[in-house]
């Protein structure tokens, strides 16, 4: 077993080993997930307190920012880390697009080795068939609702009663909250090299031609959520100056430049 362990961590890929300790509330300590990574050989450990539902996770979402290649995320357990099989997924798949690692300690989770990346894959495929079986009973429940002469969906929507719209829109804030974090790794980077100083319009243009769908508008409310939720500065929300046109028109070409280098200024006018 030493053997085994030894020959794993001599495969493991040379870079940090961070460590994400996470507590439920401002009451209660981290020490012992600290003592853990320690011993797991981690040098760098950051801490975050919040509830495991929250999707608001500032500290997490700055290390994912910040992570290097080859660098490896390691956390005690993975309901540390995560709050579902999806965020889970979601996580890791941000961690590989860094070239970067992912490994839990007491879990058989570890992306460098291709244990760790089976029992992964069996995690996914479990999340598919949850999301399948979940999808089948809501039809049935619809069919045998009809059966009865029953209107599908909420009653307590259907006759507009405030308690039951609160929680719709409440799920619904939850939700674009969840989208947002879960490609902001790809986007905002690009907006905080390029706001306050341009506009949206010029922004979603260049994200554009990195393959980014974005309108001005849905640019501008993600990031207006992002700072609500204290993960991004107030700053990219003023208002940009006013610029002469051949001006802006200079500022547009040199950002799709940067975001497609291999354009040519005939393909950019076009």
């Amino acid at each position: 077993m030493a053997a085994d362990t030894q020959h794993r961590a001599s495969r493991r890929p040379q870079g940090r080993q961070i460590g994400y300790a996470r507590v439920s509330t401002g009451e209660q300590a981290t020490e012992a997930q600290e003592m853990e990574l320690r011993a797991a050989g981690c040098d760098t450990i950051v801490q975050e307190h919040g509830s495991g539902a929250s999707r608001a996770r500032p500290v997490l979402s700055k290390l994912l920012r910040d992570i290097g290649t080859g660098d490896t995320l390691v956390v005690v357990r993975l309901d540390r880390l995560a709050r579902s099989v999806s965020h889970l997924l979601e996580v890791i798949e941000d961690l590989a697009a860094r070239g970067a690692h992912f490994r839990s300690l007491r879990d058989p989770i570890d992306t460098t080795t291709p244990q760790g990346m089976f029992s992964l894959q069996v995690l996914g495929a479990v999340a598919q068939l949850e999301r399948a079986l979940i999808s089948e009973r809501t039809k049935a429940g619809i069919r045998a609702a009809k059966s009865k002469g029953k209107l599908p969906g909420n009653p307590g929507i259907r006759e507009r009663r405030p308690e039951a719209l609160a929680k719709v829109t409440a799920a619904q804030k939850a939700a674009f909250g969840a989208r947002i974090q879960a490609t902001v790794n790809q986007w905002q980077p690009t907006v905080r090299r390029l706001r306050p100083d341009h506009t949206w319009d010029d922004i979603a243009q260049v994200l554009k031609q990195r393959g980014l769908d974005w309108t001005p508008e849905r640019l501008r409310r993600a990031v207006k959520w992002l700072v609500a939720e204290h993960l991004a500065d107030p700053v990219l929300l003023r208002k940009s100056p006013p610029r002469l046109p051949e001006d802006r028109l200079m500022t547009l070409v040199a950002g799709l430049h940067t975001a497609n280098p291999e354009l040519t200024l005939r393909e950019i006018a076009s």
